[in-house]
């Protein structure tokens, strides 16, 4: 005898189609010996309990249970064989694919639950889907991860059916609560247009609109008097907005003999017997209970784990987009790398070698050459960039499951896509592969003033006029200057010579040599940025028309100064960037805002070097004999002296950025607040 342990979060008094098949399967479990425990998710330790005392799990809906990814966590953890039976849309935090149907909805997707179900169809024994368009939806999202699978129809009670030749014309019943989702203002328009049809709902009013008087409400009834109802029902509309993963209702409709007035939102309508093919729709709705328990008593038993097949020798191209979308795409390549027998990464000519030196374990191959050689590949994936833009129309491109459906670096939308490719790919973004470091003496830091798109560089003469005031902040550090072939020409706007430049205009080699030993860099909204990136150099980021959103910097410690907030309202693609000749987003930033945001990196990234006292230059103090007023973006503080030793210890902090030797208890509690505040920075002097 097993022990078969249940895992739901709603009461099986509920009469819905889950609930009416989760008490079959349980009956049907009882009648073949095992014995059956069901756990409705009220207590997480009760819950761990159960699951240590099981041979074998089935996970149904888990959403509404409090401890939701934590117990998707500790089931996979502990080893026990498990089966997922899915009868939501669980790649959505709202468990339905209301934004895939609605364009009005966006983001509306939790990242840690797309990641967490991902990894629980990863590891169950096998995955339980309620139609065939139902498992499609999760194919497209999870891809390889749900391939272990099985779909059932809805669980129908064939026996109990009651089909009257003659049928009720002037009726058209309504099951459940009349609301929204379920296609409420549908049935209720279709209501007003027939004044002489009875409405007959069983269940609440959940609409807020009115309703017309031929429409009457009853209390529920069970799923025996529901079929006799459907049996002598001519009519019967079913048009939800939330798609139907199966749509029990719907096939009780079906098999009835209703003309049905659908939409193509009902799972039921994806299988193959539909319409034409009652007697085989019947036959499966009989026999998937007992499939479902052949199958699951072939898990009971400890079985050794069989090694999942290897993707083979695979290909990879990055032929669309920009540098930066290059170095984003690499954990998941790295991911892609670990199931495959071997893997060949192919970029373009100049950047063959500079990739050669720092992607261990992967081939980095020419493109051009590559394309010759594809019959030598078992699978060839092209990985365009993110978005996808242009990148659907390449040969072997990747769609993105997660675009516009989960808010995350772009990193995370590589890694979910590579994901679809085979189940032991772990979706986690676990960190970048930073690549290897030195730093050098003499000190130096890295700034590029150019881009790919010059439309979206901080203006060059402000570049100028930050290397010269970092010149006199920072006596000591050098600075190296990347310089492509389109880039402005930063020398003209300097007003005194810079000996302490030196400029890299050299290929990726070069760049990445300079990176390997900066302590800071300063860029654009640019591939260069996203290399400083893979070198986890701290880096102070100026972004323009487009924030940083999924392609913000990716080093450890980083700073982002996005000029276009509370400056500009406008929603900028290309076009209105070409046609913008105000530029307010870039011109707007200021020397000493970006002087600001390397105060704040320093103090963060070398907090044991800092032996430096600076103040905010965007801070504005106003002096008096009593007090100082300092106004900081919209926060104003005022410090008022208790005496002159305060006050004199105050305007030596804030005007000559020094300490007196001694200082009292008060002093001291002054100045932890305008640390926390960011009116003070602790910063090395790298001397």
């Amino acid at each position: 005898m097993n022990s078969v342990l249940f895992l739901h979060d709603t009461s099986l008094a509920t009469p819905r189609g889950a609930e009416l098949t989760i008490k079959q399967l349980i009956r049907l479990g009882e009648q073949r010996q095992h014995t059956v425990t069901l756990d409705y998710l009220r207590n997480f330790d009760a819950t761990k309990r159960n699951i240590q005392n099981s041979d074998l799990i089935i996970v149904c809906s888990i959403t509404r249970c409090q401890y939701e990814l934590e117990l998707i966590n500790y089931l996979i953890s502990s080893k026990a064989p498990y089966i997922k039976i899915e009868y939501d849309y669980n790649f959505c935090v709202r468990r339905n694919i209301l934004c895939t149907v609605d364009r009005k909805v966006t983001n509306c997707c939790n990242p840690d639950k797309f990641h967490h179900y991902r990894n629980l169809y990863a590891n169950a024994k096998f995955n339980a889907f309620q139609s065939p368009s139902h498992y499609k939806a999760h194919v497209d999202f999870f891809g390889d991860a749900v391939s272990n699978h099985m779909i059932k129809p809805p669980t129908v009670h064939v026996e109990d059916l009651q089909i009257s030749e003659e049928k009720i014309e002037d009726t058209i019943p309504f099951f459940g609560d009349l609301n929204y989702l379920k296609g409420g203002y549908a049935y209720v328009e279709y209501a007003k247009e027939h004044p002489n049809i009875n409405f007959t709902v069983y269940g609440e009013n959940k609409l807020r609109t009115e309703l017309p008087s031929n429409i009457s409400f009853h209390e529920p009834i069970p799923n025996k008097e529901v079929l006799k109802i459907l049996g002598k029902t001519k009519t019967f509309i079913c048009q939800p907005v939330w798609p139907e993963p199966s749509g029990r209702l719907a096939a009780e409709a079906f098999l009835s003999g209703c003309n049905i007035i659908s939409n193509d939102r009902i799972g039921t309508f994806s299988f193959d017997f539909y319409p034409n093919n009652k007697d085989k729709a019947i036959y499966e709705m009989k026999t998937i209970l007992d499939e479902f328990w052949n199958r699951a008593e072939q898990n009971i038993k400890k079985k050794p784990e069989t090694k999942t097949n290897s993707l083979g020798k695979v290909l990879v191209y990055k032929s669309y987009g920009g540098l930066g979308d290059i170095f984003f795409s690499i954990p998941a390549i790295k991911k892609l790398a670990k199931v495959s027998d071997s893997l060949h990464f192919a970029v373009a000519p100049r950047l063959v070698d500079f990739f050669t030196n720092h992607l261990e374990g992967i081939t980095v191959v020419n493109e051009e050459a590559a394309r010759q050689q594809e019959d030598n590949y078992d699978n060839i994936y092209e990985l365009g960039n993110y978005p996808a833009f242009r990148g659907y129309d390449l040969p072997h491109a990747l769609k993105y499951p997660t675009h516009k459906k989960v808010k995350q670096h772009s990193i995370a939308h590589y890694i979910d896509t590579v994901s679809k490719l085979h189940k032991d790919i772990n979706n986690s973004y676990d960190g970048f592969p930073y690549f290897k470091t030195s730093k050098e003496n003499p000190k130096y830091y890295v700034l590029h003033h150019g881009a790919g798109f010059l439309l979206k560089i901080w203006p060059t003469e402000k570049y100028a006029q930050l290397i010269e005031t970092l010149s006199e902040l920072f006596p000591t550090l050098n600075c190296k200057i990347i310089k492509g072939p389109n880039d402005p020409d930063i020398e003209a706007y300097f007003t005194k010579p810079m000996p302490h430049i030196e400029y890299i205009t050299g290929g990726m080699i070069d760049v990445g040599n300079a990176m390997a030993g900066a302590l800071f860099h300063i860029g654009n909204d640019a591939g260069i940025t996203h290399v400083a990136g893979a070198y986890n150099v701290p880096t102070v980021g100026i972004y323009g028309p487009t924030g940083p959103g999924s392609w913000g910097s990716f080093s450890e410690n980083n700073e982002i100064i996005w000029g276009k907030k509370g400056v500009c309202n406008i929603r900028c693609n290309y076009d209105v960037i070409l046609n913008c000749d105000h530029k307010v987003c870039l011109n707007s930033i200021t020397v000493n805002r970006v002087v600001e945001a390397i105060y704040k990196l320093l103090q963060k990234t070398y907090p044991e070097l800092s032996n430096t006292l600076k103040v905010n230059p965007q801070a504005v103090i106003d002096f008096s004999n009593k007090d100082c007023l300092i106004k900081l973006y919209d926060n104003e503080f005022l410090l008022e002296y208790h005496d002159d030793s305060m006050k004199n210890q105050i305007e030596d902090l804030l005007q000559k950025e020094c300490l007196v030797a001694k200082q009292d208890m008060s002093f001291n509690m002054v100045l932890e607040v305008l640390k926390q505040q960011h009116i003070i920075f602790n910063i090395p002097s790298f001397s």
